[in-house]
C-alpha cells in the first residue's frame, strides 16, 4: 500500500524525470495577491506568470501546494467532519506549463502517471471534457483508447475555467475514479453526480483563451496548462478506501485522538479535530496567529471548533498541543517549516486551549445571567447569542444545547442577522494580503527594462539614467518644475522600502527625494517634488542622505541582534511578526504569548549591548536558500524567498536580509528598550533606540529619577519604598472616606412597614456609590426587604437594587420583585432570590417602585 507521503514523492519525481522544475509550496498567506485570504490552489503562486505580469522563470513546473479553504469565498469549515472529502487544509499536486507543452502532453502525463506509475486500473477511470472541446476529445480517445461512454461531454461551467470576468480562461478536462457500486452516486452530468461513487481526482485546465471586456474570447499566443489533483483523494484511491479520513495520515491522527482522550465513540469529533490540527499547525508555521480579525480570526475559529469537539468528547486537558508533535513528525520531511516552528505551534495551541476553557467559564456566566431574565418558552435574543459567539468565542451549538435544557428558544434569525452584519463589516475592513494592487505600468516597465540594479554604496554620488517617469499612475516622457513624480532609473544607490526598513532619502541632482519604494518586487521608485525639468533618457546624479542612512543601518543591525537576544532569553518560539526600521527608532513585533517581565526586558537590553560592545564584524554572503538555512540563518515564517538569498551575520546572529547594515556591531553605539506592549493576541511589540537617541533616553530616565527623589525627599534607592507607603496611606484615606460617606447615606434611610415586613428604602441622587457594598452593610444588621435607588438626573438613568434578607427569602423573591419594576424604570436586569439589580431610563420613580412592592404583597 502506498502511503500519503510516498504518493507526494512519486508525483514530484515523475514530473522531475519529465523535465519539470520542482518548486516548493508557496506560503498559505499569498505573497502577491491582495484578493485572497489564503492560498487555495496550486496556481496561486503562478498567477502573474499566467497573466503575463511576470517573466517566466521555468517553462515546466510541478508542485505540491499547501491549501486552506476556511473563510472567504472557498469555505469548507462547517462541512468538515460530516462528509468524506471536506477539509480546511489539503495538498494540491499540480503540473504547470507556461507556453511550453499543451493539451496532448498534459493528457499524456496525467494518463501515464495514473495508469503506469500508480498502476490504477483504467477501467476504473472516466473522463469529462467541455462539450465543444473536440481537440481534447480526440486526444483522450487516442491516448486512453476510451470509447464515447467513458469520455463525457459537459456543457456547464464545471468544465470551463476562468480567472475572473476578464483574463485567461479555457476548457477543463476532469478525471474521475469509480469507487464501485457499493457506493451511491451517478456519473458526472447526471442528477446523482454528487454521490460518493464517482469522485473527481484530477482537473486539467487548458488555458487557451483570453476573455475581453466585451465578452469575446480570443486565442492566447502562448497557451498554458494548470492542473490540480488532491493528494488526499488520490491517496484514498491508492489505499482502497472511499473517505479521505480513512487514509494513513488521518488514521494516525484519529487513533491518537481516541487514545489520548479515551473516547472511541465520537467519530465525527475525532475527524474534526484531526483535520483542524493540520490546518492550525500549517497556518501558525506560516506566520498566522490567532486574533479577532482577518486571517488570525479564521485560525481562531478553526481552533475553537476543534476545541468544542474536544469538549464534546469529554477530554479536560490540552489535546491539540499533544497532537501537534505527532502531525509534525509525519509531515516534516516534506515541510521543514513545521519543525522549525514547532515551539511556536505548541505554545500557541496550549494558550488557545487554556483560553477556551476560560471562554467556557465566562460564556457560561454571561449565558446564565441572560437565562435568569427569561421564562420557559421565551426566546434568547439573537444579538445576545451572537455576542456570545463573536466576543467570547462561545460556540452557538453549545448555546443551543444549554438553552434546550432550560426550555428556552434560540432566536436563529436574529443571530444570522448579526452574523451577516459582522461579515459586511469584515469585508469592508479586509485589505487582502496587505499589498496594494500593483498597476500594470510597473510590469510594463519591468518587461522593457528589467529590474532596477541596486548599487550598495556608502558614500559619494552616483550617475545613472532615467528610464521612466510616473505621475498619477501614468507614464510621462518628461516632467516639469513643481510636479510630484516617481522616477525610475537603470541603477540606484537608494534603498527601496522593504523588509521593514524605510526607503532612503536624498537628492536627484538638486531635487529632494523624500521616499523610495519598491514596485513589482524589482523596481525602485524615487519620489521627488521637482525643482527642475527632467526627461526620460537624462543622465542624473544620485546622492543618498548618508547621515540618515547610517542611523537606519544602526537600527537595522540592532533589530537583528534584538531578535537573537529575544530567542536566547525568552525561547526559540520567538519569531518576527513585523518590524519598522527608521532613522529615529526601531520597532520589532514578535510572537510571544505573555508580557515580558522587568527582568526579561533588562536582560534582553543587557544582552544586546554586550553583543554591540564585542564590535563583531558584520558580513554578508549570497547563498542558495537551502544552504542558507543549513548554515543556521533565520528565515521568517510564511515569507517567500528567491532561490538565491543574502545572509547577514553579526556574531551569533545569522539572518536572511536584503537591507543595509553597519560594518561592525560597535557602530551601533548603545541600545535602549523604550517600551514593550501587546499589539494583538500572542504578538508583542518592542520599540527601541540606538546611538545618541538611546543615550538621551537613559539621561532622561536618570533626570526623572532625580526629580522624583527630590519631591519625595529621599535617596533614589528609597523611591520605591516611599511610593508604596504613599499608596497605602491613600488607600486607607479612601477606605475611611467611603465609610463616612456610607454612614451619611444611611442617615437618609427610610423605614416603611408593609404588612408584617419592614422595607428599608434609600434614595440616592447622582452619587458615585457602591450599591452592593451598601446592601451588604445593611443586610448584616437587618431583617428586611432592602431597596436602594440611585438616580442620575443628568443622564436620565436609574440604578435599582432590591435585596431580601435570608430569614424571609423563602417567602419573598428579589428577582421576581425587580422584574415587576422593569416597566417602571424602563430597563432590565437580573439576579437571584436574595439579591437582584437593574438599570433603566426613567428617573424619579421611587414612589412607583414602593407602590409596586406593596402591590406585590397584596
Amino acid at each position: 500500500m502506498m502511503l500519503f507521503n510516498d504518493i507526494r514523492k512519486s508525483f514530484l519525481k515523475f514530473f522531475q524525470l519529465n523535465d519539470h522544475k520542482i518548486l516548493k509550496s508557496s506560503p498559505l498567506v499569498p505573497h502577491n495577491d491582495p484578493t485572497l485570504l489564503f492560498t487555495n490552489a496550486g496556481m496561486v503562486q503562478f498567477k502573474n506568470q499566467f497573466t503575463g505580469k511576470e517573466n517566466i522563470k521555468y517553462p515546466r513546473v510541478a508542485t505540491s501546494q499547501k491549501c486552506i479553504r476556511a473563510g472567504g469565498k472557498h469555505n469548507d469549515l462547517e462541512n468538515v467532519g460530516y462528509t468524506a472529502r471536506h477539509h480546511t487544509f489539503f495538498e494540491m499536486l499540480g503540473n504547470f506549463s507556461f507556453g511550453d507543452y499543451f493539451k496532448e502532453k498534459a493528457i499524456f502525463y496525467a494518463w501515464e502517471y495514473l495508469t503506469k506509475e500508480l498502476g490504477i486500473n483504467k477501467e476504473k477511470l472516466y473522463i469529462t471534457i467541455y462539450h465543444n472541446d473536440e481537440e481534447a476529445y480526440n486526444l483522450w480517445k487516442k491516448i486512453s483508447n476510451f470509447n464515447d461512454e467513458k469520455i463525457i461531454k459537459i456543457k456547464t461551467d464545471d468544465n470551463f475555467w476562468s480567472m475572473g470576468n476578464v483574463g485567461p480562461c479555457g476548457p477543463c478536462s476532469e478525471i474521475f475514479y469509480d469507487h464501485g457500486d457499493k457506493y451511491f452516486g451517478g456519473l458526472p452530468g447526471t442528477k446523482d453526480e454528487d454521490g460518493d461513487r464517482f469522485i473527481e481526482i484530477w482537473n486539467l485546465v487548458f488555458m487557451q483563451y483570453e476573455k475581453l471586456d466585451s465578452g469575446e474570447q480570443i486565442q492566447l499566443p502562448n497557451p498554458s496548462i494548470d492542473t490540480g489533483m488532491g493528494l488526499e483523494r488520490i491517496t484514498a484511491v491508492m489505499q482502497g478506501v472511499n473517505s479521505n479520513y480513512e487514509i494513513d495520515i488521518f488514521q494516525k491522527l484519529i487513533d491518537s485522538v481516541e487514545k489520548i482522550s479515551g473516547n472511541t465513540d465520537q467519530i465525527v469529533s475525532s475527524k474534526v479535530i484531526s483535520d483542524h490540527i493540520r490546518s492550525s499547525c500549517f497556518l501558525i508555521a506560516d506566520g498566522v496567529l490567532p486574533s479577532n480579525e482577518g486571517r488570525g480570526y479564521v485560525l481562531r475559529r478553526i481552533l475553537r471548533r476543534a476545541m468544542r469537539h474536544i469538549h464534546n468528547i469529554g477530554y479536560k486537558g490540552n489535546l491539540l498541543s499533544k497532537l501537534a508533535p505527532i502531525f509534525i513528525n509525519e509531515m516534516n520531511d516534506a515541510y521543514s517549516e513545521l519543525e522549525e516552528a514547532s515551539d511556536l505551534i505548541t505554545s500557541t495551541l496550549n494558550i488557545e486551549e487554556e483560553r477556551f476553557r476560560e471562554t467556557l467559564r465566562i460564556g457560561m456566566k454571561y449565558l446564565k445571567e441572560e437565562i435568569d431574565t427569561l421564562s420557559e418558552g421565551e426566546f434568547l435574543n439573537g444579538s445576545k447569542v451572537f455576542k456570545l459567539y463573536d466576543t467570547y468565542g462561545f460556540p452557538i451549538d453549545l448555546t443551543a444545547d444549554i438553552l434546550k435544557e432550560k426550555k428556552i428558544k434560540l432566536d436563529y434569525d436574529g443571530f444570522e442577522s448579526a452574523m451577516q452584519e459582522q461579515k459586511r463589516k469584515a469585508r469592508a475592513a479586509w485589505s487582502g494580503s496587505g499589498e496594494k494592487d500593483v498597476s500594470s505600468i510597473w510590469f510594463d516597465i519591468y518587461d522593457k527594462f528589467g529590474g532596477t540594479e541596486f548599487i550598495r554604496k556608502d558614500d559619494g554620488s552616483y550617475v545613472c539614467k532615467v528610464q521612466a517617469i510616473i505621475k498619477d499612475n501614468k507614464l510621462m516622457k518628461k516632467a516639469s518644475t513643481g510636479e510630484d513624480v516617481i522616477i525610475v532609473t537603470d541603477q540606484t544607490t537608494f534603498y527601496a522600502e522593504s523588509g521593514g526598513q524605510i526607503g532612503d532619502r536624498g537628492y536627484i541632482n538638486d531635487n529632494e527625494v523624500y521616499d523610495t519604494k519598491k514596485f513589482a518586487d524589482k523596481i525602485h521608485g524615487h519620489y521627488v517634488c521637482l525643482k527642475d525639468d527632467i526627461n526620460v533618457g537624462d543622465e542624473i546624479k544620485l546622492l543618498v542622505d548618508y547621515n540618515l542612512r547610517n542611523l537606519i543601518k544602526a537600527n537595522h543591525s540592532a533589530t537583528h541582534i534584538l531578535h537573537f537576544a529575544l530567542r536566547e532569553i525568552l525561547g526559540k518560539h520567538v519569531t518576527q511578526k513585523g518590524s519598522l526600521v527608521s532613522y529615529d527608532k526601531l520597532r520589532f513585533d514578535f510572537a510571544h504569548n505573555k508580557e515580558m517581565t522587568k527582568d526579561e526586558i533588562k536582560n534582553v537590553e543587557k544582552r544586546v549591548n554586550s553583543i554591540i560592545m564585542l564590535n563583531s564584524n558584520v558580513s554578508t554572503n549570497l547563498m542558495d536558500i537551502d544552504n542558507a538555512k543549513k548554515s543556521g540563518a533565520m528565515a521568517l515564517f510564511g515569507e517567500k524567498y528567491d532561490e538565491e538569498v543574502r545572509v547577514v551575520s553579526m556574531g551569533e546572529s545569522i539572518e536572511l536580509c536584503g537591507g543595509t547594515h553597519v560594518k561592525n556591531t560597535g557602530d551601533i553605539g548603545v541600545f535602549a528598550i523604550a517600551s514593550e506592549e501587546s499589539i494583538s493576541s500572542g504578538v508583542r511589540r518592542i520599540e527601541a533606540l540606538t546611538g545618541i537617541k538611546a543615550l538621551n533616553f537613559f539621561r532622561d530616565k536618570a533626570d526623572k529619577s532625580e526629580e522624583i527623589s527630590r519631591l519625595l525627599r529621599c535617596s533614589e534607592e528609597k523611591i520605591s519604598d516611599n511610593i508604596v507607603n504613599l499608596q497605602n496611606q491613600i488607600k486607607d484615606l479612601v477606605k475611611s472616606n467611603e465609610k463616612y460617606k456610607n454612614e451619611l447615606l444611611l442617615n437618609r434611610l427610610e423605614e416603611i412597614n408593609v404588612e408584617d415586613i419592614r422595607v428599608l428604602l434609600l434614595k440616592i441622587d447622582n452619587e458615585k456609590v457602591n450599591l452592593k457594598g451598601l446592601y451588604d452593610n445593611l443586610k448584616s444588621k437587618n431583617k428586611s426587604i432592602i431597596i436602594l435607588v440611585n438616580t442620575d438626573k443628568k443622564n436620565n438613568k436609574t440604578s435599582l437594587l432590591i435585596g431580601v434578607t435570608k430569614d424571609i427569602s423563602n417567602k419573598y423573591n428579589a428577582k421576581e420583585l425587580i422584574q415587576s419594576c422593569f416597566s417602571i424604570i424602563d430597563g432590565k436586569g437580573g439576579g437571584n432570590s436574595e439579591y437582584a439589580q437593574a438599570s433603566g431610563n426613567n428617573i424619579d420613580v421611587e414612589d412607583e417602585i414602593l407602590a409596586k412592592i406593596k402591590e406585590e404583597y397584596n
